[in-house]
This record gives structure tokens, sequence and C-alpha cells, in this order.
């Protein structure tokens, strides 16, 4: 498609779905209880996420679906958590982007934690793109993209997106 088409089917959607704020009924939803991504070694994820990242280990457990494997959880912060899976003994290929899978997960920090993540990639050696002054994309251990972002929840890059 061309971008002139692309950009007349974005503004459709927009005018067909897109309500004002004050006209948009409450949502159903009460938050994200945890979003699940998966994981090829449980230690090397938890070093990752809890010490280079900052998000605190919260629980771990056998996966009550899978015999054997971990289910761990992360707090990313307002009760959200990030889980992960680890499915021993199953011949799991390498990470890969496909339609209705994972593209990116952004998690919103305050700017001085954010630097302070950034700065402990940095001293792992984890390269990173950083976009706009407030975003830094890198992949995890497994290969997910993670997007850190110092703009407030419901924000980016200054337009209200929430």
């Amino acid at each position: 498609m061309d971008l002139e088409t692309i950009e007349a089917e974005r503004q459709r959607i927009r005018q067909t779905y897109l309500r004002p704020a004050d006209a948009r009924p409450p949502t159903s939803a009460r938050g994200v209880h945890h979003l699940a991504l998966l994981s090829s070694d449980v230690e090397r994820t938890v070093r990752f996420y809890q010490d280079v990242l900052g998000f605190p280990l919260t629980d771990i457990f056998e996966n009550r679906d899978y015999r054997g494997s971990n289910h761990f959880f992360f707090d990313i912060g307002n009760g959200n958590l990030l889980a992960f899976f680890d499915f021993p003994d199953l011949d799991l290929g390498p990470y890969h982007e496909v339609l209705g899978g994972l593209h990116h997960l952004a998690i919103s920090m305050p700017p001085e934690r954010w630097q302070a993540a950034r700065a402990r990639l940095d001293d792992e050696g984890v390269e990173y793109q950083e976009e706009s002054g407030t975003s830094i994309y890198f992949r995890d251990p497994d290969g997910a993209r993670i997007e850190l972002i110092a703009d407030p929840l419901g924000e980016m890059y200054g337009t209200r997106v929430g």
C-alpha cells in the first residue's frame, strides 16, 4: 500500500472508532494482571530482570499446566506483573516475531530510574537503541524486545495516548 492509502485508512479508523475521552465508556478491565513470556534459563532471567532492570522477583512456583516447569513473576509497578514460564525438555526455538505474537513490551519508569537502568545495561554490555531521549529498545536474554520508556503512563513523547 502507498503512504497516502495507509494514512487514509488510519483516519477512517480514527473517525469510526476513536471517541473523545469524555465520551468513552469506562473499561471493563482492572489492569494487566500479568503478561507471560518464555524463559530458557530461569536464573539468567531472574538476574537480568531483577538485577539489571530493577524489577523485583515476587514469586516462583510450579506451573500448574506443565509439571517440572516454573512460573515466576516480577513486579513492574502499579500492581502489574511480568511473568515467565520455562518449559524444560520442550524444544522451543529462539524468539521469533510473528503475527499475533509479541512485538515489544514497553515499561514506563521515572526518568531517574530509567537513567539508572540504562547505565546498568551499559555495564552489562547489553546493546540498545535509544529513541527520542526517553525510550531504549533492547532484547532480553531470550530475544524478546523490551522498551524502557521514561514517559509517564498514558503518555508517549508528549502526547496523551491513554
